[in-house]
């Protein structure tokens, strides 16, 4: 992806659907899911439980389609994931809601179980990951390559398993802001009155929730407390400094978002897309704050279409999507292993914005707390 959108429009609500209904609606996979000795691609753990990757190309080709929801084309270089997909395997991704939220994902999830129209496939937010995992939502499906990914970034039974990251950077257009500024501290000057945003709002949308995370790193916080960043973002809107107007590459464009805090593979997008628009978009990781997390795919338990399902995670773990990920300045959760293995494209890395020091997660346990917290917290802290 190169720029950012919010993944925070909330999608319609779905009236729940009764038993009998759901059952006419086509929950148990068709004919084209199953091979001829009777394997279901909706309870394959992996690509050689199915009877290997041969076999699970041919079933996602009969099933044809791909329902993915939540994925803007400019986020990621998902616009290049998603052609490279189809043309590769001849099979239609369906992308609703490109602007929608993680919690929004996990909403059409458990609203149109046994739909035809629910979504295959989640990219997630780690904390909303874990949650539909606990839920019961996800299908556990371990990707060929699962053994390479870093055990702290998977769940151990294939529910969820991280896929690209970055870090909590802030984005700036020089243009119109005299001093950009590279710090947390520095957004609560006064000369930044009405210029800083976030791309969402952190309750719903992943990359908005670690902006708050890392505010709260920058100001005593710690993976056990997130206050410290919720009072941060009080005090931004105390002081003016802070603006309700989700960026979007519209909104930074037309100068209503000068400062946004976002990803740093989004604002580095951004940098790029718009030097030839003449828009000067500066881009630093806050030392003050230095907070990283990735995104994690999963697979509805229920999908519609399962082959395909199984096989978009197979193209994503694959070293062409990787670094199809990395094109799009993210940094691909296979990228150690990758590059041990000689298949990383060395020019796309070189490009990425510059990080000292080895990134640290919070638990599980962390994070539930912390959207605890924030769910309490932040509409109180930003209204008025």
């Amino acid at each position: 992806m190169t720029l950012s959108l919010p993944r925070t429009a909330a999608l319609g609500a779905v009236a729940a659907l009764a038993l009998s209904a759901l059952s006419a609606c086509g929950a148990a996979p068709d004919d084209a899911s199953t091979t001829a000795d009777g394997k279901s691609a909706a309870t394959a753990t992996s690509a050689a439980d199915f009877g290997g990757l041969d076999a699970l190309v041919k079933a996602a080709k009969k099933e044809g389609t791909l329902n993915a929801i939540a994925l803007p084309r400019d986020w990621a270089n998902y616009g290049a994931l998603i052609d490279g997909f189809e043309k590769k395997y001849g099979i239609k991704i369906e992308v609703e809601a490109p602007d929608g939220s993680s919690q929004d994902e996990i909403n059409a999830v458990t609203s149109r179980k046994g739909q035809d129209r629910a979504p295959d496939v989640l990219d997630l937010g780690s904390s909303f990951a874990l949650s539909a995992a606990e839920q019961g939502l996800l299908a556990p499906y371990k990707v060929e390559a699962f053994d390479d990914l870093p055990a702290e970034q998977k769940d151990a039974q294939g529910r969820w398993y991280n896929d690209y990251g970055g870090y909590v950077s802030i984005g700036c257009d020089a243009e119109r802001v005299k001093d950009c500024p590279t710090t947390f501290k520095e957004l609560l000057e006064p000369k930044y009155k009405g210029q800083v945003a976030l791309n969402g709002n952190p309750t719903k949308s992943g990359s908005a929730f670690a902006g708050v995370y890392a505010a709260s790193l920058a100001n005593g916080g710690s993976f056990d407390d997130i206050q410290p960043g919720l009072d941060f973002f009080a005090e931004l809107k105390k002081n003016g400094n802070y603006t309700p107007v989700e960026s979007t590459p519209a909104t930074v464009e037309k100068g209503e978002t000068p400062i946004s805090i976002d990803w740093d593979y989004l604002n580095a997008g951004y940098a790029e897309e718009f030097k030839s628009k003449g828009l000067d978009w500066k881009v630093a990781v806050p030392t003050d704050g230095v907070f990283s997390q990735y995104y994690s795919q999963a697979i509805n338990k229920d999908a519609p279409h399962p082959a395909a399902a199984r096989l978009w995670e197979e193209y994503l773990y694959s070293a062409e999507g990787q670094n199809l990920w990395l094109q799009g300045f993210a940094r691909p959760a296979l990228m150690p292993a990758m590059e041990q293995a000689g298949t990383l494209d060395k020019e796309a890395a070189a490009k990425l914005p510059a990080v000292s020091g080895t990134p640290s997660f919070p638990t599980e346990a962390q994070q539930n707390e912390a959207k605890t917290v924030l769910g309490q917290g932040w509409s109180k802290a930003v209204s008025g």
